[in-house]
């Protein structure tokens, strides 16, 4: 079986192809070229596709939005309507920025979206294609990417903390941290299943557990890697940016755990081996 993935810096990107899956880069595979991605995947031999790959810059996007908007919805939808014509899955990671974040209950897959900003509106449209291709698909939306490489919370603060003794962390905003090799190896599971098994097409969620808040995360990174920084608690408010966060980011994963198997990880033993991979770095 083989497998096909879009990415090749981000952060599942590089789980994905730690696990063997091919992957393509920007220069073999720019996003910004939906038709140049279809063709790709018309040549290829592959019997599922996972797009890793995304515009991410959530506050950039606010005002480059035409690109985001090529990236995040058009070469998705273009790439799922060649699994489509071709008969292979397709699986496409998705995010929780989808929703308004408001309340406090875990969203569902099929609860309403309502996105804040143009980070959030390019996903979902992009999430819209995918499914208008009317192709065997699995939309998979997490949160909270963290890994030992790339732009994520982890590393963020790795950094602030060995250079400040204290730190002010947004502590109204709640989501699961997922470890990025977690939903790699979620994506070929899935990718996997589809193959044999096509009606279980759909959105999926896939978020690490439990659920805490930015600050809480941070006291814990802290405390695993043994630097002494404190946490204090600010609300979002306090920490304005150009595109809005969701408050709520907290995901309802059940349906992942009975469709596929896949219970929610733990990401405190995420972020160990993270840490652990930092050190030998």
């Amino acid at each position: 079986m083989k497998l096909l993935a879009f990415g090749q810096t981000g952060q599942v990107a590089r789980e994905l192809a730690a696990l063997g899956v091919e992957t393509l880069g920007r220069a073999e595979a720019d996003l910004t070229d939906p038709l140049k991605c279809a063709a790709l995947i018309a040549a290829s031999d592959a019997d599922a596709v996972i797009n890793a790959a995304a515009y991410t810059a959530v506050d950039k996007a606010e005002e480059d939005e035409a690109t985001a908007k090529l990236v995040n919805a058009e070469a998705p939808a273009a790439m799922a309507q060649t699994c489509a014509a071709k008969g292979i899955p397709f699986v496409h990671i998705s995010t929780d920025y989808v929703f308004d974040g408001s309340g406090t209950d875990p969203w569902l897959p099929d609860a309403p979206t309502g996105p804040l900003g143009v980070y959030g509106r390019t996903k979902l449209a992009g999430e819209e294609g995918v499914r208008a291709a009317s192709g065997t698909h699995a939309i998979l939306r997490t949160a909270w990417v963290f890994s030992a490489h790339g732009a994520n919370f982890v590393r963020t603060m790795l950094r602030l903390g060995a250079e400040r003794d204290r730190l002010t962390i947004v502590a109204d905003q709640i989501g699961g941290p997922t470890p990025a090799r977690d939903i790699a190896a979620a994506c070929v599971s899935i990718a996997k299943t589809l193959i044999h098994s096509r009606d279980a097409s759909g959105t999926y969620h896939f978020s690490g557990a439990p659920d805490v808040s930015w600050a809480d995360f941070a006291r814990v990174i802290f405390e695993k890697s043994g630097m002494d920084c404190d946490v204090e608690d600010i609300p979002t408010s306090a920490y304005p940016t150009p595109a809005k966060r969701p408050a709520n980011s907290r995901l309802d994963c059940s349906t992942t755990e009975v469709v596929f198997g896949l219970p929610r990880p733990d990401w405190q033993a995420g972020l160990d081996a993270v840490l652990q991979e930092i050190r030998q770095s």
